[in-house]
C-alpha cells in the first residue's frame, strides 16, 4: 500500500510540473525534510538544505518571470522540457525504494508524460490568451498555473489518491481541450499556413 500511494503521489507531483516546473520540487523539498516524503538513498539530496534554497529561489524567480507580458511566452519555450524533466524527477523522487527499471520508466512515461501533458496545454492557453489580449489576459492565466501548481502538489503529498484523481482529471480535461481547439482551427474559414 506505501508504494501504491508514493505512486500516487508522485505522479500528482508530476503533474505539477506541467503547471510551473519549480513548485512541485519545492513541494517535495519541503515534505522530505518535514518527513511527509521519503525519497529513494539515490535522492536524498532533494531534502537538503541547499536544495530547498535553490527550489525556493528558482521558484520565485519563476513566478515572477510569467507576470511579464511575452516574456511568459518566451519562457515556455524552456518550460516545456524543463517540466518534464522536472516531472520526471519529481516522480521518482516520490516513488521511494522501488525497483529503479520500474521506477524510472514509470517516472518517465507517468510523471513526464503528465507534466509534459499539462505544460503544452498550458502553452496553447497562454497563446490563445496573447493573441486574444496581446498578452494582458497572461496575468490571470499565470496566476492559475500557479494556484494549480501549488494545490496539486500539496495535496497529491498530503493526500496521494485525491492528488492522482485530479491529476488524471486535469489531463483528461485538458485533452479535451486541445481536441476541440484543433477541430475548431481546422473548421476555422482562415487555416493557419
Amino acid at each position: 500500500m506505501d508504494t501504491a500511494l508514493a505512486i500516487c503521489a508522485g505522479i500528482g507531483l508530476a503533474a505539477a510540473c506541467g503547471f510551473r516546473v519549480f513548485v512541485p520540487l519545492l513541494v517535495a523539498s519541503l515534505a522530505a525534510r518535514s518527513g511527509y516524503l521519503s525519497p529513494s538513498a539515490n535522492l536524498v539530496w532533494i531534502g537538503s538544505t541547499a536544495a530547498l534554497i535553490i527550489f525556493m529561489a528558482a521558484t520565485v524567480a519563476e513566478i515572477a518571470a510569467y507576470y511579464i507580458p511575452w516574456v511568459d511566452n518566451i519562457l515556455d519555450t524552456v518550460a516545456s522540457p524543463a517540466a518534464v524533466i522536472a516531472g520526471t524527477l519529481a516522480a521518482a523522487a516520490a516513488f521511494g525504494n522501488i525497483d529503479p527499471a520500474y521506477k524510472w520508466v514509470l517516472a518517465l512515461i507517468a510523471g513526464g508524460g503528465a507534466a509534459a501533458l499539462i505544460q503544452g496545454s498550458s502553452v496553447a492557453t497562454r497563446a490563445i490568451s496573447s493573441a486574444g489580449t496581446g498578452g494582458l489576459g497572461n496575468f490571470a492565466v499565470s496566476t492559475g498555473e500557479a494556484v494549480g501548481a501549488v494545490v496539486l502538489a500539496v495535496i497529491a503529498i498530503l493526500l496521494p489518491i485525491l492528488g492522482l484523481v485530479l491529476a488524471v482529471g486535469i489531463c483528461v480535461l485538458l485533452v479535451r481541450f486541445l481536441l476541440r481547439l484543433r477541430v475548431r482551427r481546422a473548421r476555422s474559414p482562415i487555416a493557419p499556413a
